[in-house]
């Protein structure tokens, strides 16, 4: 294994990093706020990682397939080193819920450490949502390029990315090119939100933060009852709609930017709408009845509430968590969903819950004709055995990951649907779960060791469980 295209293709995304975040210092600048510590530790972040590419420079990349692995392993550990700081310099928090913090921003999870979030300085709060917003980004485009040429069985894989000109099994210029194009779409995406947010009430910073946070489907509020705090309807409907947007696959944007909206006729986009409607009208119901609202109101919630949690963004506007034991249990439905592949949502992905169910249902009727070829078909294509394969091993990465998970949470003393919850939300990159967990409250009060074995469970969700597990293989570590 050739560490020095490791440590060069780190130290590039390194200085990269530490020039987005002087963007934190210009808000600094802005609202007057003490900055120069923040600039010393970007000036030496900076420093540091360039020093090391000058030293690489003349070192001409080539990755292979076990580099590529670990680099993407090691690039979250550094993107949660390089955001934990500056939370440190400005905030009275332990490095590890630092890192906790940092991990959660940058996987888009949005599980928070803090119960006071409005008394942070503005750079804090931008800094965190930065981190959500170019956490979002680098997921779609690792998708595309280095995550899908590490495990072409994976989530991005499932959508019809031949239709765009994408070649999944290995880098070329037109990745490349795709990749700024979804850059461009999810810049345009970010903007028009912020717009729409600042049109209906909210201030400039407000709106910048929170079209950061729901483009990347992360849920960090510059507000301690997060989107609760605004009561306009406006702005409700507007961050409901870019949710959903935000949980589309991006490649299906793209289309349209072509003109083309095939992307938005997949099987995985229609089943992602109807059960989003269904769960929506089915929440409203139920909250009607034991709120008393009326019927409008009722869905405005509802639907916010389940375009936040099947996307993975975890805003909340009001605390879904104490209402009844029904309206909780359809919630979680809509968490256990997940959005699109090739979206920024986490979660088990919706084109995944598909293919399971098509294929359980092919079973099924193997088992009353056994001599029958039966075969599962998504979008008209036939399904090749080695996604059928991935598409069971992910979830049963995904779920032994959420009962370690649970099992942990529920030894360490905490009552069980905190557990099950904090596990799902945190695998599947939700942020709120339920009870100690709820959306009006925080993960501030764990030890800072379970924030640390937290964090890891978050960058096993974020990687999608296959590119973290690989390294327990003791293949990997041979020679080639």
């Amino acid at each position: 294994m050739n560490y020095k295209n490791i440590t060069k293709i780190l130290s590039i995304i390194g200085v990269t990093i530490s020039a987005i975040f002087l963007l934190d210092i210009v808000v600094g600048l802005i609202y007057k706020e003490d900055y120069m510590k923040f600039l010393l530790y970007d000036a030496l972040f900076f420093f540091v990682n360039l020093t090391i590419w000058l030293f690489l420079r003349q070192h001409e990349l080539n990755l292979k397939i076990k580099e590529s692995i670990l680099v993407v392993n090691l690039l979250w550990l550094l993107l949660g080193v390089a955001g934990a700081m500056p939370i440190i310099l400005y905030t009275d928090v332990s490095y590890a819920s630092a890192f906790f913090e940092a991990i959660s921003g940058f996987t888009t999870t949005g599980a928070t450490v803090y119960t006071d979030i409005e008394s942070l300085p503005h750079m804090i709060l931008f800094h965190r949502s930065l981190m959500h917003w170019l956490g979002g980004l680098g997921v779609i485009v690792l998708g595309v390029g280095l995550l899908s040429m590490i495990n072409p069985t994976g989530s991005l894989s499932l959508f019809k990315a031949e239709s765009t000109g994408v070649q999944l099994e290995k880098l070329t210029p037109k990745i490349k090119d795709t990749a700024l194009s979804l850059w461009l779409v999810y810049f345009v995406l970010t903007f028009v939100d912020m717009l729409f947010l600042k049109f209906f009430g909210m201030s400039w910073f407000d709106a910048l933060n929170h079209a950061f946070s729901t483009i990347s489907t992360g849920g960090f509020s510059t507000k301690n009852s997060s989107m609760g705090y605004f009561t306009q309807d406006g702005i409700i409907w507007t961050t409901t709609i870019f949710m959903l947007l935000a949980g589309i696959n991006f490649l299906a944007h793209l289309k349209l930017y072509h003109k083309d909206v095939s992307g938005y006729k997949s099987e995985e986009v229609r089943w992602y709408l109807f059960i989003f409607l269904a769960l929506s009208l089915a929440l409203s119901l139920v909250h009607m009845d034991i709120s008393g609202d009326g019927f409008y109101d009722a869905l405005k919630h509802s639907s916010f509430t389940i375009a936040s949690v099947m996307t993975t963004t975890g805003f909340a506007t009001i605390d879904y968590g104490s209402w009844s034991h029904l309206a909780i249990a359809i919630i979680f439905v809509g968490l256990l969903m997940g959005g699109n592949a090739g979206s920024t949502a986490g979660g088990i992905k919706i084109i995944r819950h598909v293919i399971i169910f098509k294929t359980l249902a092919s079973e099924l009727r193997r088992i009353l004709h056994p001599n029958t070829i039966i075969s599962v078909f998504v979008d008209g294509l036939k399904q090749k055995e080695r996604i059928l394969s991935s598409t069971f091993g992910f979830f049963t990465l995904f779920m032994i990951t959420v009962a370690v998970v649970t099992i942990y949470i529920y030894a360490r003393g905490y009552d069980a649907m905190s557990a099950i919850s904090g596990a799902f939300a945190l695998v599947g990159n939700v942020g709120p779960g339920f009870s100690l967990v709820g959306p009006s409250d925080n993960f501030g009060f764990f030890s800072d060791f379970d924030k640390l074995f937290f964090s890891l469970a978050m960058i096993i969700g974020r990687l999608e469980c296959y590119t973290v597990f690989v390294l327990l293989s003791s293949s990997f570590w041979k020679k080639f």
